[in-house]
């Protein structure tokens, strides 16, 4: 019975197969499906993307944004605010800015404007509706359309680090001196000048209701926490319960009824001096555009060497791999040579002249026709190798 089994080669590889531990399957399985992996994987990822995407997409990149984060931005500001009470109300358009004053009233609104989209009336709508506002760093046509007697007067020098209040003012008392880069401007309050001129960081109208703040560092993220810079934003934003944070954008430019004419935008003195310019232009036209003649072609003195002549042809045809061109050219100038060390004439045949070259050498005719006349090149170096033979035959024939 022992010696049955063990004799049974297929029963002894059954028992080995059943006694082994079972392998490991997850390898093949993976190599199998790895196409599928990967797809979900790239499918994940991209859900990911767009879950954080989604989450982040309240985020505004523009500088001195309540919604930005960033150095840059005035996230920082706003939250404080909101924590303390102050409902801030973000907009990007003159009429969301409308809407949400009309629904809160005695609101303030900061302004940021940095690249002048709003115009007098614009601006004296919001100044009518807001119970304050206040500018961050305005341009001249800002200030110029509010009509509160604002003028720039010039920047903080560079060298200034700190600014003193230097006034009598409630809110820039209270915060203290605050560091800051940027613009002063002259109005009927002024606090934090640099030189005592009558121009400063800060400048309020008479009554208060229009405040100027010269620089974003008193506003935004990155200067917060420079010396009494939150403390004056804080109290200049907060002194009202409801905060219009107005950024206007290119929607908010005024648009005209008319397109102004070419008529409009020429200058005035364009009608005296226009038609005495086309005058001018006629008789130029008239004075260059005159025929000249036809062309003379005139041959010039220029005199080429024959070797720099066939050095160019070499470097052509090396260039453009014309191996054929070039064989032909060194096989027409060897038969040449040799027709004329011959004396036969011009009208010499090639079999003439391999006959002659033969009988010179004491060599067989067919062998020097093959290398004079048969014999073709295919590459560079089988040119080389068959035109130092020609230069041979030559050479020899020449010499005898």
């Amino acid at each position: 019975m022992t010696t049955s089994v063990a004799a049974d080669p297929t029963l002894g590889k059954e028992e080995g197969v059943a006694g082994r531990p079972p392998g490991n399957g997850f390898i093949p399985w993976f190599r199998q499906h790895l196409a599928w992996i990967l797809i979900g994987a790239v499918l994940a990822g991209l859900v990911a993307f767009l879950a954080v995407s989604s989450v982040s997409g309240t985020k505004d990149p523009r500088p001195l944004s309540s919604r930005n984060p960033a150095p840059d931005g005035a996230m920082a500001v706003a939250e404080i605010l909101g924590r303390h009470g102050v409902s801030v109300t973000t907009t990007d358009t003159l009429v969301d800015t409308k809407d949400a004053l009309a629904d809160r009233r005695g609101s303030t609104v900061l302004l940021y404007d940095p690249r002048g989209f709003l115009d007098e009336t614009q601006l004296q709508d919001i100044l009518d509706a807001a119970d304050r506002v206040v500018l961050v760093k305005p341009r001249l046509r800002t200030l110029t359309g509010l009509g509160q007697g604002f003028r720039p007067g010039g920047v903080v020098p560079e060298a200034t680090k700190v600014l003193e209040p230097g006034c009598d003012q409630e809110d820039a008392v209270t915060a203290g001196r605050v560091s800051a880069q940027g613009s002063i401007y002259s109005g009927t309050v002024v606090c934090y000048s640099p030189s005592g001129n009558g121009s400063g960081l800060y400048a309020a109208s008479d009554d208060g209701r229009v405040v100027v703040l010269g620089s974003t560092d008193l506003v935004d993220n990155q200067h917060l926490v420079s010396e009494g810079n939150a403390a004056l934003a804080l109290r200049t934003l907060g002194s009202n319960a409801n905060l219009v944070w107005y950024l206007p954008g290119v929607g908010d430019l005024a648009a005209t009824d008319s397109t102004p004419t070419l008529n409009e935008l020429a200058p005035r003195w364009l009608a005296f001096v226009g038609p005495w310019l086309g005058i001018v232009v006629v008789l130029a036209i008239a004075w260059r555009g005159r025929r000249m003649g036809p062309l003379v072609f005139e041959p010039l003195p220029v005199v080429v060497k024959a070797a720099e002549t066939a050095e160019g042809r070499a470097r052509l045809y090396q260039d453009s791999r014309a191996v054929g061109r070039a064989a032909d050219n060194l096989r027409a100038g060897t038969l040449a040579r040799l027709a004329r060390h011959f004396n036969l004439g011009r009208d010499a045949t090639r079999e003439a002249i391999v006959d002659a070259s033969a009988q010179r050498l004491d060599r067989p005719a067919t062998d020097v026709r093959f290398v004079l006349i048969d014999f073709r090149p295919e590459n560079e170096g089988q040119l080389v190798q068959w035109a130092q033979e020609i230069e041979h035959i030559e050479q020899e024939a020449t010499t005898r």
